[in-house]
């Protein structure tokens, strides 16, 4: 069926594209998938736990890295000798196919109608999807077998290079249980599940040592199970589920291992000399597109996470699109964008056991040093099951938060105890400005609706933040525990909160708690019946 895309949508743009990204097909043919490198992410202790786990191989990825003391991860693994025929033919051949082949991405779900925001409406514009060949490399082709016992790993890397050595396309993964290690995603693949599930492994030896981050800061780590490094046009989508339940026997924090970390952190530790000894690991996510441009994750269902379960990292237009997040143990939020740029969340169901949302950009001085900030970020048309933040800017915001669009956010069950929360402290730095939420409804929040912190696990660091700018209009909760908590330091007050046409009921104290505040400014809001002037 190569002559239809398993990513569904308008073709109409491919006349507009046709042309030059025939020439640029045929040389990108000639050319091997590039590599990787070694080089962070973020959960702020204290807010979970982990244990043990076990070392592996240094594994395979992406370019040379940012850190000259950091060695580059070796190359991904030429095409198989099964597309040597294809990635033979010449330049005319090679255009010739891509003008018969190239199809148009998935509109994955466009944003319905306009936002109440220009600058959203414009980060909206500016987010384009992926292309891919309309060509399938299914993964039994290359010895996949999807009975729940086989080791799928080597089939999935050799249906990726397949598929990328031939130009990319869409590595097909039918109905079935495929027990995989790590899967490392190439330019120009999609990862297409059609009713399958991914049972990533139990065994740490099937997830090599590569750059990632961990709660903000650069390390190098078991891989996350599904991961693409230093890419462009890649995507996970179709129907289908990644399980990493079996993971637990190995993806646990050892004794130590965070403090360790964040000590080499501080001290400037050369990243490649971030490693522990086998066993002594950190969790890894589950989902992590890192140094990317142009991803999208649509579809799919994340289930059994030990750690945050999608966390785009320093990547660029980002799509997540009608995703549902089912894992609900310690510090699996639910998807996390850091140090990115042009992220937009939509259609999308995320059940998480920490924070919905957590929007990061580094931890103190590691995240100073990488100084990436996380902006352009659209979350549109959600429904949330969460057990902190619906939308959560920091602990690590070291490198900057700004341009947050909060659109549609709809809370389900009890469990969420804040609309927004915001928290960071003197150790961090960075700055956190023009955080937008508009349409948001939740009933019985554990605690404030919005809860904003400089004083975050209490620091004594010289590193100010800089928060200003909130707005929340269209508010409705019915149950809380009060609107407003709000805390600044006297040297670093909480700049402008602003409050706009906002219902709340049935809230335990009326009175907001407001230390070091800048401005609170209410626009037709009502607390328990009573207009605020």
């Amino acid at each position: 069926m190569s002559g239809q895309s398993h990513v569904r949508g308008d073709r109409s743009s491919i006349l507009f594209f046709l042309t030059a990204c025939c020439v640029a097909l045929a040389c990108a043919r000639a050319a091997p998938p590039p590599a990787s490198e070694p080089g962070g992410s973020g959960v702020d202790p204290g807010e979970g736990s982990g244990g043990a786990g076990t070392g592996g191989a240094v594994g395979t990825g992406g370019a040379p890295p940012r850190d000259a003391a950091v060695a580059a991860e070796p190359d991904a693994a030429p095409p198989s000798p099964d597309v040597a025929a294809d990635t033979a033919k010449t330049p005319a051949d090679a255009a010739a196919d891509a003008a018969r082949d190239l199809a148009a991405p998935a509109d994955a779900g466009s944003v319905t109608g306009p936002l109440p925001w220009p600058e959203a409406n414009a980060i909206v514009a500016q987010i384009h999807r992926p292309m891919f060949p309309d060509r399938n490399c299914p993964v039994t082709d290359h010895g996949g077998v999807g009975d729940g016992q086989t080791d799928n790993t080597d089939a999935f890397k050799k249906a990726i290079a397949a598929c990328a050595g031939a130009g990319g396309g869409h590595v097909v993964v039918p109905a079935g249980t495929f027990v995989t290690g790590a899967i490392e995603l190439f330019d120009n693949i999609d990862l297409h599940l059609e009713g399958a599930t991914l049972a990533f492994s139990g065994d740490a030896s099937k997830f090599p040592i590569v750059l990632t981050r961990f709660e903000g800061i650069e390390l190098m780590n078991h891989s996350p199970l599904v991961r693409a490094y230093q890419r462009k046009n890649v995507a996970i989508t179709g129907k289908g589920t990644l399980d990493g339940s079996a993971t637990a026997s190995w993806n646990r924090d050892a004794g130590g291992a965070r403090a360790q970390l964040t000590r080499w952190g501080a001290q400037g530790t050369p990243v490649a000399q971030r490693t522990f000894a086998p066993g002594d690991s950190l969790r890894s996510t589950t989902i992590e597109p890192h140094s990317c441009d142009t991803v999208l994750i649509q579809g799919i269902t994340v289930k059994g996470s030990r750690f945050w379960q999608i966390h785009p990292t320093l990547s660029n237009n980002v799509i997540v699109d009608g995703v549902t997040t089912s894992s609900s143990g310690s510090q699996t939020d639910a998807c996390d964008p850091e140090s990115s740029t042009n992220v937009l969340i939509q259609n999308s169901t995320l059940v998480a056991g920490d924070d919905a949302i957590a929007i990061k950009a580094g931890r103190d001085q590691d995240g100073r040093r990488v100084n990436k900030p996380c902006e352009n970020i659209v979350i549109v048309h959600n429904t949330f099951d969460t057990n902190w933040g619906m939308i959560t800017v920091g602990s690590e915001e070291s490198g900057g938060v700004r341009h947050v669009y909060a659109y549609d956010s709809r809370a389900v069950g009890n469990r969420a105890k804040f609309i927004l929360y915001v928290k960071a402290n003197m150790d961090r730095g960075g700055f956190v400005t023009d955080v937008n939420i508009d349409k948001a409804t939740a009933s019985q929040l554990e605690r404030s609706v919005v809860f904003i912190t400089l004083d975050y696990q209490t620091a004594s660091g010289n590193f100010p933040p800089r928060f200003d700018g909130f707005t929340l209009r269209n508010v409705t909760v019915d149950g809380a525990a009060q609107v407003l908590n709000l805390v600044g330091i006297p040297e670093d007050p909480i700049g402008a909160v602003h409050l706009d046409h906002d219902t709340f009921t049935n809230i335990a104290n009326p009175q907001d708690s407001v230390r070091n505040v800048g401005t609170i400014t209410r626009t037709a809001v009502t607390v328990n019946g009573m207009a605020l002037p």
